[in-house]
């Protein structure tokens, strides 16, 4: 899933093949960068420089931050329950030298069975990215999150945006849709399944009732929502141009809370 393992009472299985095929496109480079950089943003801002990291990510998916996370110099456990995306991951891992590989642990296993695997407090850092939106439950996910979680640990999570649901069809021109999104916390997505998203007043209360009360929240997609999964990326010097704007409105009101996705950072009490 889009970095991301289904849970057990999800619909994803089978769309694999369609996300991996639109990976390196200008969209999922978006995300992949921005939320790459405010992660890192939140991790500078609470460990020393150097500091190896326990991070544990669930629903991996192709290992995109993940493998960016070994590369620093962190530990990476991966816990992924879709073989297709599994085996796309440990083919990246393949690829990279020893020592990066030596920091890769990958786990078949769904994200809400993090308490099977792992002991309470094991963890540094926990991903949760793009996972949420196909969990019908997901009160009881979180709540296993953050028993993952070391005393300070945070917890990053990727959702879709659900006070922003009329935002896509209604920029597209599809009225129906985008009246009809008023009035949900569903919506189907580009793999043509129909899953849920989350509103960021509902997800700060269930941070706090779990004990990682939310510290930080980008808004993710922002301007480039609407590009056709296959648009290639542009060059270097307007990918950099691109990537300046989405950061700088994911980061400034109002334009962040029309986001298509939502970066939410927890910090375990």
């Amino acid at each position: 899933m889009p970095d991301g393992a289904p849970s057990k009472d999800s619909g994803f299985t089978g769309a694999s093949s369609a996300w991996l095929a639109g990976l390196g496109g200008l969209r999922n480079t978006v995300r992949q960068e921005l939320v790459a950089r405010q992660l890192d943003e939140q991790i500078a801002a609470r460990y020393p420089v150097g500091q190896r990291l326990r991070v544990l990510d669930v629903g991996m998916g192709q290992g995109t931050q993940a493998l960016r996370l070994a590369r620093a110099g962190h530990t990476v456990t991966g816990l992924e329950s879709d073989a297709e995306m599994l085996r796309s991951a440990r083919e990246a891992l393949g690829d990279e030298p020893a020592g990066i590989r030596e920091r890769v642990r990958l786990i078949e296993g769904d994200g809400l069975d993090t308490g099977v695997h792992f002991l309470p407090g094991s963890f540094d850092v926990v991903l949760c990215h793009g996972v949420l939106m196909y969990v019908r439950e997901p009160d009881a996910l979180l709540a296993g999150l953050a028993r993952m979680l070391a005393p300070g640990g945070l917890l990053s999570l990727l959702v879709r945006n659900g006070d922003a649901l009329a935002m896509r069809p209604g920029t597209a021109g599809d009225w129906d849709t985008a009246l009809a999104a008023f009035d949900t916390d569903t919506y189907t997505n580009r793999l043509g399944l129909t899953v849920r998203a989350d509103r960021l007043d509902a997800l700060t209360a269930t941070l706090a009732g779990i004990a990682a009360p939310l510290h930080a929240w980008y808004g993710v997609r922002i301007f480039t929502d609407q590009v056709s999964d296959d648009v290639e990326l542009p060059a270097a010097a307007e990918l950099d141009r691109v990537l300046a704007a989405e950061d700088r409105a994911g980061r400034t009101d109002p334009y962040r809370r029309v986001a298509a996705l939502l970066h939410l950072c927890g910090v375990r009490g």
